[in-house]
């Protein structure tokens, strides 16, 4: 099997053969854009800062910081100078039965672990500032992680990659923020992951899996629940319930990702209007364009196209 990370254009970064870890390391110099991956990412900042654009708004992170990311949640980045990161890809299904285990004294099945980790775990953007002494001591963890994933051989290293990853989850654990109620907009109400089961970093349901082609190849489409519904040939209930087991949120949730990643792109590399971009992308009123943008990205498009054309311009060719 072939594992791949995609990303919200549906790019494969890491084939291979699959494994629920994968860890990279990487200096970045310039900004990327508002990316989401379909898997759960955990990024420690090594060396260097950057002002990260998310659900948690524009924020500074620097050597120390960990960044915690649900799957499929936008996050852009700005390098100051630059930025060392390590960052490691868990499968979500991998992630939700770790918490089976975690808690199985006070469950019945893993059906209970997809409801506890929805409600405590509903924060889909966090940053913890580990601090330096903490951060240390992952490094050679960090290390090792990465030179197991460039192995490709997930069968024999299996043991030793797990070990890893649960001597860096020991660590940051108690820093992740939780609660047992809801407490602002940007929590996921149907955030949950399906069944924990061997996949490709990809939903395994091929309607879900359609659905998902159809959106990214045309998200200027005026999509409505019924004509997605339609076109995987599921009922309205159905398609939503596919959709959110498979990509851990709702079809339209999807698209408005989707429609905001291209609208940052657009905003970086044209001088188009926000309200011509707006509609670019699928959205007739900018203002609702800008609303969904700001509430993805952290700030508003206009502010996102100065801090970008700025961090730009700061960067030696």
């Amino acid at each position: 099997m072939s594992a791949t990370i995609t990303g919200g254009s549906g790019g494969s970064e890491f084939p291979g053969s699959f494994t629920p870890i994968l860890a990279r390391t990487r200096t970045i110099y310039r900004p990327v854009g508002p990316v989401a991956y379909d898997c759960v990412k955990v990024i420690v900042v090594r060396d260097g800062s950057a002002v990260l654009y998310s659900e948690f708004g524009q924020r500074p992170v620097k050597c120390g910081d960990v960044v915690l990311l649900a799957a499929n949640t936008l996050c852009a980045s700005e390098p100051e100078d630059h930025v060392t990161v390590t960052t490691l890809y868990a499968d979500s299904d991998y992630v939700v039965d770790q918490v089976f285990w975690q808690y199985v004294s006070a469950m019945h099945d893993r059906l209970d672990a997809q409801e506890f980790a929805a409600t405590i775990y509903t924060e889909p953007a966090q940053i913890i500032g580990l601090g330096m002494d903490r951060s240390g001591v992952l490094m050679p963890w960090l290390d090792e992680l990465v030179t197991l994933s460039l192995e490709n051989r997930p069968i024999e290293n299996f043991f030793r990659t797990q070990s890893l990853w649960f001597s860096v989850a020991h660590v940051i654990a108690p820093f992740i923020t939780t609660s047992a109620i809801r407490t602002s907009s940007t929590q996921r109400a149907t955030g949950y992951p399906s069944l924990p089961r061997h996949r490709k970093f990809a939903p395994l349901r091929q309607e879900a899996r359609r659905l998902a082609q159809l959106l990214r190849a045309d998200p200027m489409r005026t999509w409505s629940v019924t004509e997605m519904a339609r076109e995987v040939h599921l009922s309205k209930s159905q398609v939503g319930r596919v959709f959110v087991e498979a990509f851990g949120k709702s079809p339209i949730a999807y698209l408005t990702m989707l429609r905001t990643e291209r609208m940052a792109g657009l905003l970086c590399t044209t001088d188009t209007p926000i309200a011509g971009i707006a509609q670019e992308v699928g959205w007739r009123d900018p203002d609702f364009a800008a609303r969904q943008f700001r509430r993805s990205v952290g700030v508003t498009p206009s502010k996102y196209r100065a801090l970008s054309r700025s961090a730009t311009s700061e960067v030696p060719g």
